[in-house]
């Protein structure tokens, strides 16, 4: 239930594996001077009390945010400005560029970040205020830039919906991306939209194989079904994409084919790639879950990955942090444009195709006459 505090920790350091969750440790929070692990004590207690801890639960806490809008300028990326109801994503995926975010608010970005979820109720309300503000140039907003706005919670919460919401009555261009088939939930504002060039909506699918999605992705929508939400979005006629991301060496990066021939087959006529990521503490993280569920090919994978960032693990640079370099990202890239090609699709397309130019404050002409 949504409460007004984080909650008690989880133990820092390695876990058990938890149903339903994607990380196996919780690494300690990169801005604190003390850390603590758990060890046994020499009784050969450690493992049992481990094993009969329960399941873990998600809390949820007030995020008092005072805007609702996140700007941005890097170059890598195709929006300025993005709206996150949601701190933290119960989908649990592994490799999460935005994990490393929850230790800005004191929390691990291992299993806190899927765990111990904050979510703005104030989100659509903020937004208005913002939008409406004298001055302001419309540009397309990114929903899902940083975690998934359609992630289980949103079932009862809709901050979501609630900012569609805004957006519809300001004609105000939107993306979506998602790895939830709920996008479906909010099909009648994104029809509306759609009618007006207002609105993108693009699905994540990083793998066809269900065993390999639970383990990378554990509360995301089954692949099948994701396909079956780009169908449904596009018989609608919205505009629908897919993002194979992250394509991860020696894991999932042969099914980049097939991947976006699925896509294509169930109305995608988008496409986007990236290349795995491990920045600061996704690293390691990642590496204990390979240990646990790929051990006979962890030390592969890595190597792998080091080939496509110049012998290390994560290569922060813009220009090539979403791609990589090497023989083994140029190989990636190659299949990616000649599937591109066969299959007749177009880049990701965040800003370019959608209609600013209907955007309007609702009332503002009323209020000006008034003044008058």
């Amino acid at each position: 239930m949504p409460d007004g505090s984080l909650g008690s920790p989880l133990p820092l350091g390695r876990s058990p594996l938890h149903r339903g969750r994607g990380a196996v440790s919780n690494p300690p929070n990169r801005f604190e001077r003390a850390r603590t692990d758990a060890f046994d004590d020499g009784w050969g207690t450690l493992a049992e009390t481990l094993a009969d801890l329960p399941p873990l639960a998600t809390s949820l806490t007030r995020d008092n945010a005072r805007s609702a809008l996140t700007w941005n300028d890097s170059p890598d990326i195709g929006f300025d400005r993005s709206v996150n109801p949601y701190k933290g994503c119960e989908h649990g995926c592994i490799y999460c560029y935005a994990r490393p975010t929850h230790a800005y608010i004191g929390l691990s970005p291992g299993l806190d970040f899927e765990s111990r979820l904050l979510f703005k109720p104030e989100v659509a309300s903020l937004l208005e205020k913002e939008i409406s503000k004298p001055g302001y140039v419309p540009r397309p907003i990114a929903l899902g830039s940083n975690t998934d706005p359609y992630q289980p919670v949103e079932r009862t919460l809709r901050l979501t919906r609630s900012v569609l919401e805004v957006l519809d009555r300001y004609n105000h261009p939107v993306t979506i991306v998602t790895k939830s088939a709920g996008v479906l939930r909010d099909l009648d504002i994104l029809t509306r939209m759609a009618a007006r060039n207002l609105v993108q909506v693009c699905l994540s699918v990083t793998t066809l194989d269900n065993r390999l999605a639970r383990i990378m992705e554990p509360r995301a929508a089954t692949p099948l079904r994701r396909l079956a939400a780009m169908h449904e979005l596009s018989r609608a006629g919205i505009p629908v994409g897919v993002l194979a991301a992250p394509m991860i060496p020696g894991v999932n990066d042969a099914e980049l084919e097939k991947v976006m021939e699925a896509a294509h087959a169930h109305g995608a006529r988008s496409a986007g790639y990236v290349l795995l990521r491990l920045p600061l503490e996704i690293r390691q993280m990642f590496e204990d879950w390979l240990n646990a569920h790929m051990p006979d090919r962890a030390a592969r994978v890595l190597a792998l990955v080091r080939e496509t960032r110049a012998g290390k693990t994560y290569d922060p640079r813009f220009g090539i942090r979403q791609t990589g370099t090497g023989p083994y990202a140029d190989m990636l890239a190659r299949r990616f444009a000649v599937m591109m090609k066969r299959l007749g699709m177009d880049g990701a397309r965040e800003n370019g195709s959608l209609d600013c130019s209907q955007f309007a404050v609702p009332g503002a002409e009323e209020r000006q006459l008034v003044l008058l």
